[in-house]
């Protein structure tokens, strides 16, 4: 059994998306983080830098202690590793997956996240940072858009790991893009949307989270934004 430390974000999802295309079994454990629930010290124990997803295999491969993690890419690497799917065996084919799965959690996640930030969720629209962080999300679905003009999926011809910690990422309306501009990178999007696991995964968000939408309160959005270390040496 797993337990997945989870709320409704890109970076759960992507982990719901491996997990039910798998059928591995899975406990939700909710970390509502618009409450501030990820700084409790349970959670903290699991994963140390206040962020959701994070996860622990009580049956990891081989047996012994059970093992938990952190990061969302480290978590699917895991998972795949542990499975034998959605990650090829070969060295070369291995490598297309790692350079994807790290492009994702170095390039796309974080820009398109400071995205959300400066075009959604600021109290004040800067000009600068919304066009800042707008055109690198549109330069980084170029670069997707790019990559899958001749093959089925960012790695190659099968879907992976890569796909799934992309596909989460591709929000058009929230993010001030629009797939009209990057056929490839629809094609795909809309192929892994009809997945079975896609719908499963994403069937999640009005159970944990009915009516989720961003920031919906100034307590929010003290507890998502105003955070600084805790001060001493603790």
């Amino acid at each position: 059994m797993i337990d997945l430390y989870y709320w409704t974000t890109p970076n759960g999802h992507k982990v719901t998306l491996y997990l039910e295309e798998t059928g591995l079994e899975y406990n939700i454990i909710p970390i509502n983080i618009g409450k501030g629930e990820q700084f409790q010290p349970e959670f903290l124990a699991i994963a140390p830098n206040n962020r959701i997803p994070a996860m622990v295999d009580h049956a990891p491969a081989g047996g012994g202690a059970a093992v938990s993690l952190f990061e969302s890419g480290a978590m699917l690497l895991y998972l795949a590793e542990k499975t034998g799917r959605f990650i090829p065996a070969d060295l070369r084919g291995r490598a297309e997956v790692l350079q994807w799965l790290f492009w994702q959690v170095g390039g796309l996640g974080p820009m398109a996240g400071q995205n959300h930030h400066f075009r959604n969720y600021a109290p004040e629209k800067i000009a600068y940072a919304v066009d800042r962080y707008v055109n690198e999300t549109h330069r980084l679905y170029g670069v997707l858009n790019h990559r899958l003009a001749d093959r089925p999926y960012v790695a190659g011809d099968d879907y992976t790991i890569a796909d799934m910690a992309s596909y989460p990422w591709i929000l058009p309306d929230a993010q001030g893009q629009s797939l009209d501009e990057f056929p490839h990178l629809a094609r795909w999007h809309a192929e892994i949307k009809a997945r079975p696991a896609t719908t499963r995964a994403y069937a999640l968000v009005q159970r944990i989270n009915p009516g989720a939408g961003g920031v919906r309160t100034e307590e929010e959005r003290k507890i998502l934004f105003g955070q600084r270390a805790p001060t001493g040496k603790s």
